[in-house]
């Protein structure tokens, strides 16, 4: 006899947060930025002498046909399916990446004519705002932003919205931070890249810290935490694929991408996929 625990575990098509859903999103993260990268730096030459600096915003184009056909899919779907809520989730941070480059590398260069390092910040606090007007008006309309309410069409769309604002700011984050270290040290390696994922890491460590001795409230940790692998993600992957000059190890970003994406399958595989419940 299915039990009424089970009934509204099977309308919940998010995943249960776990430790392994934070291991497979800090891939999905990384997978993220490499992929991203490769078409926008790559594939259209904005790191080449012939970069014009729309070539984010074309990326960005490019990747939200895939993300708003699986967050429909992710939708119209009965139940909760690993490996399409994961594709959904790479299709958003793939969007994520080239969306806050265009943020943070041209709108504000190009529109604005502010120098790099006015042009992270701007960009940075316009996808802060991006995220908190999204949960804002999530929270008016369905009475909360738990992720374990995740069970109907507005919900969900607010869900993904709010994802994929988040994914961006992530990025936009992340390169800042890495860009601010700029030819510091550590340990021997010359890469702010690698600085910025420690100061990332110890931020997801308080996050934890507080989930496990304190009454703070789980949703807002979730967001905070949701946020902040992100640029997690994007520290570690800009130190995979960027030229060794600049403190990357200079890995190709498409085989770097095929790399993480066998990877994470294999983890989608061998950690443990459910549910989690609706409340």
């Amino acid at each position: 006899m299915i039990s009424n625990d089970n009934i509204k575990a099977a309308l919940t098509k998010v995943p249960a947060v776990t430790l392994g859903f934070w291991i497979i999103k800090i891939f999905a993260t990384t997978l993220g930025e490499t992929a991203g990268d490769s078409v926008s730096m790559s594939w259209l030459g904005e790191t080449t002498e012939h970069a014009t600096g729309w070539g984010y915003l074309i990326g960005t184009a490019i990747f939200s046909v895939p993300l708003v056909a699986l967050i429909m899919a992710q939708i119209k779907a009965s139940k909760f399916h690993p490996l399409l809520y994961w594709a959904t989730i790479i299709a958003s941070t793939t969007a994520g990446t080239t969306l806050a480059d265009f943020a943070t590398r041209s709108l504000f260069t190009k529109l604005g004519h502010v120098n790099q390092t006015s042009s992270y910040l701007l960009g940075s606090l316009l996808l802060f705002a991006c995220v908190i007007g999204t949960l804002f008006i999530w929270k008016r309309t369905m009475g909360t932003v738990s992720v374990e309410t995740v069970k109907e069409p507005r919900a969900e769309w607010f869900y993904w919205i709010t994802i994929t604002f988040s994914q961006t700011l992530g990025t936009a984050l992340g390169d800042w931070t890495a860009d601010s270290f700029g030819e510091s040290t550590f340990m021997g390696l010359e890469s702010g890249y690698v600085l910025g994922a420690l100061v990332f890491v110890a931020m997801l460590a308080v996050v934890a810290l507080l989930y496990r001795f304190t009454s703070f409230t789980r949703t807002g940790l979730f967001w905070v935490a949701f946020i902040l692998t992100r640029p997690l993600g994007a520290t570690v992957g800009d130190f995979l694929d960027k030229p060794i000059a600049k403190g990357g190890l200079d890995f190709s970003r498409p085989v770097a991408s095929l790399v993480l994406l066998v990877a994470m399958g294999i983890l989608i595989f061998a950690l443990p996929q459910r549910a989690g419940k609706a409340h």
